[in-house]
Parts: structure tokens; sequence; C-alpha cells
């Protein structure tokens, strides 16, 4: 096989080099059949199916950017009952069917490119949408499936957790909530503080002010550099605590 096959990794990303490296090492393939056996082959053959599987993810990771890119258009797009001269993009006449737009083309890329993490993206917000609709169940199965999909370090996880969290408040479950802040804060450390707070504000709202004073009152040893240290012990103080 000659030299030009042995691409490099940045030469790779090159839709040319994809089809001159195909094609050489598909040539090189069916004219030395007995050599491949002999000499070799193994590393022929992987070399044609790295090449054929990276062209196959670069194509399907472009088509899962346009697609979520499609869905952030609808998010961002603008509501009036007057559509605006030169928007340049739909608009809706409320805020309900903008949301409902969101949930169509979320939806579609995440059932086409659910495996990459365009598509978990586009899951977390199929789940944005829902809850702003108050569409509980359909929220937290959105979110549910971005975080199965996305990665454990992905930087929006903390959306989905909040969002779970925001889903049992929207249900009334105080306690359930306060449980989904518990894991936020366990699994996302950068929201922690925000977490906790919420987790004060729902334990008072459920009568359990002992437990809301306490979490408040380690508020500034816990989260020594939060911005929101001053607001954690205006909140203690209306409890009572000190």
């Amino acid at each position: 096989m000659s030299k030009n096959a042995e691409l490099s990794r940045k030469d790779m990303k090159e839709p040319d080099q994809f089809q001159v490296a195909a094609g050489e090492a598909a040539s090189w393939l069916t004219g030395h059949g007995r050599q491949t056996l002999l000499v070799g082959g193994a590393a022929v053959a992987a070399l044609l199916v790295t090449v054929v599987v990276m062209s196959l993810r670069e194509r399907s990771a472009a088509e899962a950017g346009s697609a979520l890119a499609a869905v952030y258009k609808v998010a961002g797009a603008d509501v009036t009952a007057i559509p605006l001269p030169g928007s340049g993009g739909p608009t809706y006449a409320t805020e309900a069917e903008r949301q409902k737009a969101v949930v169509e083309a979320a939806g579609r890329a995440a059932a086409t490119h659910g495996s990459t993490h365009a598509g978990a993206l586009a899951a977390l917000a199929k789940g944005d949408a829902h809850l702003k609709l108050g569409e509980w169940d359909a929220a937290a199965a959105a979110y549910q499936a971005y975080l199965a999909a996305a990665p454990a370090k992905d930087s929006f996880r903390f959306g989905a957790l909040e969002g779970l969290a925001l889903v049992e408040e929207g249900k009334g479950n105080a306690e359930g909530a306060a449980t989904a802040y518990a894991r936020l804060a366990a699994e996302v450390p950068a929201q922690a503080d925000r977490a906790d707070l919420a987790r004060a504000r729902l334990l008072a709202a459920a009568g359990k002010k002992d437990e809301a004073r306490t979490l408040l009152a380690g508020f500034g040893e816990a989260h020594k550099a939060s911005p929101l240290a001053g607001e954690a012990s205006e909140r203690l103080a209306k409890l009572g605590g000190k």
C-alpha cells in the first residue's frame, strides 16, 4: 500500500482524504488478495474499516449538529401575533406554541441522533419545553433520557438535574423536589450552594423548619465562597435562626 494511505488524524477529517484513503485501501486489498492473507492482512482491513467508520461519524456528527441548531432556532424564535419584518426565522403567536414547536423539533433530533451528544442536548431542550408547558411526566422522561445519554461530566448536566427537581415542585411534591436538589448538589458540586438554598426553601415550606434552619446555619461553612451566603443568612433569620 502506498504511504499516502497512512493518514494522520487531522487528514482523516478532510472529505477528500477520506475518499483517497478508502479508494487506495480498497484497491490494494482487491489487487493483493493473497498477500493480504499472508502479510499484514488484518492491518489493511483495519485501516479500511477505520476510514469508513470515521467518515460516517463525521457525517453523522454534522447532521446531528444541524438538527440541534434547528431546535435552538425554534427555541429562540420570536413570540408575536404579527410576524416581524425581516426576522428571517419562525415566529409564534404564543409562548405555548413556541414550546410545542420545540418539543416537536427536539423530539425529531433526539430520535434520529440519540446516540450523539447533540441528540442528548436535544432531549434536554425537549425536557425544558415540556417543563414550561407543565407537562411534568414528559419533562421528567426527557431529562432522564439526557442523563442516560450524556457524559457524566457534561457541563449541562446540572440543567437536567435541576429540571427533575422543578418537575417535582410542579407536581406539589416538596419532599421529592428536596431529594432531587440533594442529588444535584452531590453530582454537580459547583451548583451545591443553589441546590442547598432550594432544599432549605422546600423544607421550610413543608413545615420542616428545624431541618431548614440546620441547613442554612451551616451554609456559610459548607459554601465559603458562595455569593448566595447573604441570601442564606436572610432566610435563616426569617426562620428564627442565627
